[in-house]
């Protein structure tokens, strides 16, 4: 099998949804896994979710280990470019010869699986591939982003060395519910007898729901908010100095990256990385040289150039808010360019909603993803317009931006964002033809 035929395979079982529906997913899970000879029990794990910077806090964990010489793995969904990407080891993403060879060998297990409860889906798929990856490559402990939800997910099937819910938002809610409360019940699922678990939830109502779920299964509840405090401290104007105090020690953290929501995804993942036995936990100094070395692209990766760009994955209300806030903190005298794309399952009237009164101008676009829909750009611009956001409505994605950047001053900031799809097909495009050619 080719890497083009294993992708092609892969993508004849992405409908993620109508699998998590379910009422035996875990099942399906955990014969394909056995099938696969148990991989995820090989290795140490951290297991993250939450509605909005789980891939932040996930990706800060795997950097602080890998600062300390570890092999950590890391699986991180969904991918910007390749399904290579959600199976990492120390940052690289699995080669596409060995990704297409692992695909092979699992067809077997996928099959038997299948006769029992069905083919395994998309995501289970993937992630199955990169348990047994981390597995083949005798990695030191790997960090588990969850999919949808916690409960019912098909990571929920390991038993982690400490579990991580960083936010509830409203995200996903045709599955996992309508209130806040709803959903933090669903993610709280991750919770386990013994097992750490650290939360940065501010919201009364869906913190109580994870303290009551981690007290009926006996999970010590970390929150962060209650054992940590933040010191802004003078930074570079693309970066972010502070200091971090936790009941173990002080860092002095330099992160590389912009948005305000950075420092609280930091200061989830140092309180979990504490949580960690001594012969697993990094230092003081690893944990900072880590963090110093932090890449995360598509969430708030700037590119100076004339005009400047923003490439932000902001596929949800909560997503689209801290954007905003970001962008208010750090271009505070500066207007925007805004291209949008939005999936046609995502809650575009609130993604929208939360750049109102905004100093910016919209286009509206849409991507085409094998599995996935966009909703149409029209459509957009009218969901805009109901809210009193003006904008233009350009299919291309690419001529999208060209228009953007021909219609904006050298001050300007170009904001690409909403969907993953549109962020990773401009974010290649802008890297293959504008960043390239820039001296």
């Amino acid at each position: 099998m080719t890497y083009e035929q294993a992708q092609s395979y892969l993508l004849g079982a992405i409908n993620e949804t109508v699998s998590r529906r379910v009422p035996y997913r875990l099942d399906r899970m955990r014969m394909f896994l056995d099938e696969l000879g148990n991989p995820q029990d090989a290795y140490p794990t951290i297991h993250v979710g939450g509605t909005s910077g789980k891939g932040s806090t996930s990706t800060m964990i795997a950097s602080a280990l890998r600062a300390s010489g570890k092999k950590i793995g890391l699986h991180t969904k969904p991918h910007l470019k390749s399904m290579t990407e959600r199976s990492r080891i120390n940052g690289v993403a699995i080669d596409e010869e060995r990704f297409a060879e692992l695909i092979s060998e699992m067809l077997a297990a996928i099959d038997r699986t299948a006769a029992e409860f069905g083919r395994p889906s998309y995501y289970e798929t993937l992630l199955a591939l990169a348990f047994v990856y981390f597995a083949r490559e005798q990695v030191d402990l790997a960090v588990i982003e969850v999919g949808v939800g916690g409960k019912l997910d098909g990571t929920n099937v390991i038993v982690p060395q400490v579990s991580v819910i960083t936010n509830i938002g409203l995200d996903h809610t045709d599955i996992l519910g309508n209130t806040l409360e709803e959903i933090a019940a669903d993610k709280s699922g991750i919770a386990k007898p013994g097992i750490p678990l650290v939360s940065a939830v501010a919201d009364p109502g869906p913190r109580s729901i994870i303290a009551a779920r981690c007290a009926e299964v006996g999970a010590p509840f970390i929150l962060v908010q209650d054992t940590s405090s933040i010191e802004p401290q003078p930074s570079q104007r693309y970066g972010q100095s502070f200091a971090l105090t936790t009941p173990s020690a002080r860092y002095d953290l330099a992160l590389p990256v912009l948005g305000e929501f950075q420092k609280m995804n930091a200061a989830t993942a140092i309180l979990a990385l504490e949580q960690l036995n001594e012969r697993l936990r990094p230092s003081v100094e690893e944990v900072v040289r880590g963090l110093s070395q932090l890449m995360l692209p598509g969430r708030m990766e700037f590119f100076p150039s004339h005009p400047s760009v923003v490439f932000d994955v902001a596929h949800n209300p909560d997503k689209a808010a801290h954007l905003v806030a970001s962008l208010r903190t750090t271009f505070a005298d500066r207007r925007f360019i805004f291209i949008i794309a939005v999936t046609d399952t995502k809650d575009a009237h609130h993604v929208l909603q939360a750049f109102v009164n905004l100093p910016a101008s919209y286009i509206f676009t849409e991507f085409q993803t094998p599995g996935r829909t966009a909703t149409k750009p029209q459509r957009l611009a009218s969901i805009a317009q109901d809210l009193g956001i003006w904008g233009r409505a350009i299919a291309s994605p690419i001529e999208a931006l060209e228009v953007a950047r021909r219609n904006s001053d050298a001050s300007d900031i170009i904001v690409i964002t909403g969907s993953t799809f549109v962020v990773a097909e401009l974010r290649e495009w802008w890297l293959e033809n504008v960043r390239s050619s820039t001296p």
